[in-house]
């Protein structure tokens, strides 16, 4: 039955319950500034009535009520919406990132400007020019030694200016995994918590505004997936693996690079395996440090190593007003003392590959002659292209027997391979490594030359067999062996080994010629006898350098090389921008609409308070009634 004192207990859970109200009111209020903050609602009930259905249940009319109860308390919050504010945060912290890098990229390369690189060439030819008409004086030689190092210095700025934000770039990567690592720790220390105040029946509701925050923040920094399907395992995964399961958490750690170049690698600190990721901020350094910037460094140094070796072909041959000759005009060093190029590349005391960069064979050839065989011949590429074949990857070119040289040169220049052909000053063919493009392989490093026919043997005279067993492979010292040695005209294959790694930053010009102007070379040899004073042969084909294939893959000039730069930096420039803009549309849009969801409202809270405020005095009301009307049964029944 009933209790007679049953309306002090209801008005008693009206009065808990709605101060409970007041509360959680007053809470958000005074957490309306606070980041990541969800307005919580609380959730009243009816309290379970008397004399439910049974049969044991009291023969009186209706279901008794029993006054008020929390349900429960709860956070407005959209889980789906969150899902799609964290890829939003991540693009645009991708592009972002991007965006502020790039635009230093376009900084260092100031074209068009008097101090660009591009200009700094222009006048470095035009000096060679101008010794072609002056042959004879010391001036023009000493305006082409002054436009010389000013171009040097120029590339090695440029050079150093693009290492520097490269250093950068790693400097912020490994400041990034430090982030990410506190934050994966602050996750599981906060899923450890959630799941035992769950255990014990509660909504651990500000724990899981919390972790929410955090998510959001490691979302700008790696391509995150979320699941929270089991509460007792909330799971963060990237790039496929978890990082956040529950209470466990994976961590990453950083591992020097194979290139050796003070950069590091992110791989799992529990497997040792590099990781490479998609999007937000991580992602885009990575993609910055190991792509942009390495290419740009990558052309910069193809470049340079071209015109040098290009300058020093023909100075070389050429003669200075003082009769010398044979004399380099900048200064190449080489990778490995080793003549025939060896090197101990993994450092275990035996000599296992070959680093040569430029081979030649020993016929001289005509363009426009039809070759007359067929066959395929094979070499390096990017392995991306053939990740299939062997050493490191290999592409196909083949060619027939109406094909010209000239064809080709074209075919080999234009295929993706990682190795450009031309004939020399003498005409004789010549192949030369270009930079590779994964990050394992050395740049300007010949790796893989085969000929299935007679091209490169007999007709160039370049390998000296046929076939995979006469092939030139990099892999195994003494590679320069299966080249063709030397026949009975006493013509024979030669090649120059690979130059030290990043050449614009460390070409200058001979020091030699540094201290002699007058051995700048601007004549040729006639009839085997030095060139005469008034001779500007040399210093007219040097000029020309300038309308020549750089030896960069394709058949491009240096004006193309120049225009290809600039171009592809102000592309990326302008992608980064326009993206990065739609992507800040798109975050704010979620943001906005995930502020109007979840947010604290000021005016809605404030009327939610005078709500549960007469609530609470009405219960208080109820009670004071209550106790009136048993004070009259107790203490005035009977009198």
């Amino acid at each position: 039955m009933q209790s007679t004192f049953s309306g002090l207990e209801l008005g008693k859970r009206g009065v808990f319950a709605h101060q409970r109200a007041l509360q959680t009111v007053g809470h958000n209020l005074t957490n309306a500034s606070t980041e990541g903050y969800s307005r919580q609602r609380i959730e009243l009930q009816a309290t379970p009535p008397l004399y439910r259905p049974g049969l044991n249940r009291a023969e009186t009319p209706g279901m008794i009520g029993q006054g008020v109860d929390i349900a429960r308390i709860e956070r407005v919050r959209d889980f789906l919406l969150d899902r799609r504010i964290v890829t939003a945060l991540g693009d645009e912290s991708y592009w972002q990132t991007r965006e502020r890098y790039v635009l230093q990229m376009e900084q260092v390369y100031n074209e068009p400007g008097e101090s660009s690189v591009r200009s700094l060439m222009d006048r470095f030819w035009d000096s060679w020019q101008e010794l072609s008409l002056y042959p004879e004086q010391r001036a023009a030689r000493e305006a082409v030694l002054q436009r010389g190092e000013a171009l040097v210095e120029g590339v090695r700025n440029r050079y150093q200016n693009l290492d520097r934000i490269r250093r950068m770039v790693e400097d912020e990567i490994q400041g990034n995994v430090k982030q990410i690592n506190t934050l994966i720790d602050d996750i599981t220390d906060l899923n450890r918590e959630i799941v035992r105040v769950q255990g014990a029946g509660d909504n651990p509701n500000d724990l899981l505004d919390r972790r929410d925050l955090l998510v959001d923040r490691l979302g700008k920094h790696l391509d995150i997936t979320i699941d929270d399907r089991n509460p007792d395992e909330f799971s963060i995964y990237t790039a496929g693996y978890h990082i956040v399961q529950g209470r466990i958490g994976r961590p990453f750690d950083l591992q020097p690079n194979r290139e050796n170049l003070g950069y590091s690698e992110i791989v799992w600190s529990h497997s040792g395996e590099a990781i490479r990721f998609r999007g937000g901020t991580l992602g885009a350094l990575q993609e910055l440090r190991d792509g942009d910037l390495r290419t740009e460094i990558q052309s910069l140094d193809t470049m340079m190593i071209n015109v040098a070796d290009l300058v020093n072909e023909i100075h070389r041959d050429g003669y200075g007003i003082n009769g010398r000759t044979g004399q380099d005009f900048f200064v190449e060093y080489p990778v490995v003392l080793d003549a025939q190029g060896n090197i101990d590349s993994n450092q275990d005391g035996t000599l296992d590959q070959s680093y040569i960069f430029r081979i030649h064979g020993s016929n001289t050839l005509d363009l426009q002659a039809q070759i007359g065989l067929e066959g395929t011949i094979r070499l390096s590429a990017d392995p991306a292209l053939a990740p299939n074949q062997n050493n490191g990857g290999v592409i196909d070119i083949p060619y027939r027997a109406r094909d010209t040289v000239e064809d080709l040169i074209s075919r080999i220049n234009n295929s993706g391979a990682e190795v450009t052909a031309r004939l020399n000053r003498e005409g004789r063919l010549e192949l030369k490594a270009t930079t590779a493009a994964h990050r394992d392989h050395p740049d300007f490093v010949l790796r893989h030359v085969e000929d299935s026919g007679q091209f490169l043997t007999g007709y160039a005279g370049l390998l000296s067999e046929s076939g995979p067993d006469g092939a030139f492979t990099w892999n195994q010292p003494d590679a320069v062996l299966n080249l063709r040695g030397e026949d009975s005209l006493g013509g024979r294959a030669e090649y120059a080994v690979a130059p030290l790694m990043n050449p614009s930053g460390w070409i200058s010009i001979n020091p030699d010629i540094v201290r002699e102007p007058t051995s700048i070379a601007s004549s040729f040899s006639v009839a085997g006898e030095p060139g005469e004073t008034g001779d500007g042969r040399a210093a007219l084909a040097i000029a020309n350098i300038r309308n020549t294939t750089v030896g960069i893959g394709r058949t491009e000039t240096l004006d193309d090389y120049f225009a290809d730069s600039v171009a592809r930096i102000g592309l990326k420039g302008e992608q980064a921008e326009i993206a990065l803009r739609t992507s800040e549309r798109i975050r704010k849009d979620l943001t906005d609409l995930r502020q109007s969801i979840s947010g604290v409202n000021l005016d809605e809270e404030l009327a939610q308070m005078i709500k549960f405020q007469h609530g609470y005095q009405a219960s208080a009301r109820f009670i004071t009634t209550v106790d009136r009307m048993l004070d009259t049964i107790i203490n005035r029944l009977g009198a």
